[in-house]
């Protein structure tokens, strides 16, 4: 159909996540050396227009909340000036069997 499956924007907002980590000086591998896994508790995706094979987009990443267990996130998916899909994500913080854990103090705003 020429355009990018919709399971694909869960994966571009996940690299959201790692990069906006990244750009904090901080990365994944950080939280696991603390014992903190983060994992998607609650997602809403709204699709405004299809992404389409070969287009350059642009992911604006930005956490709302980051309190003791939970981080929400929000994203916007762009191709130049058009919104083609804006989504919001809750994780939650959890130890290495799943249990919930406060998250690092670095995860916190």
């Amino acid at each position: 159909m020429g355009v990018a499956h919709h399971a694909s924007y869960l994966v571009w907002f996940e690299m959201g996540r790692t990069e906006l980590l990244r750009a904090n000086g901080r990365c994944y591998r950080d939280l696991e050396a603390a014992g903190a896994y983060l994992v998607v508790a609650k997602l809403d995706v709204r699709y405004k227009r299809p992404a389409r094979y070969d287009d350059v987009l642009v992911l604006r990443t930005t956490v709302q909340d980051g309190g003791h267990v939970k981080i929400e996130h929000t994203y916007e998916l762009r191709r130049g000036e058009e919104v083609l899909a804006v989504a919001s994500t809750t994780l939650a913080c959890v130890n290495a069997e799943g249990r919930p854990q406060p998250a690092p103090e670095f995860c916190r705003i």
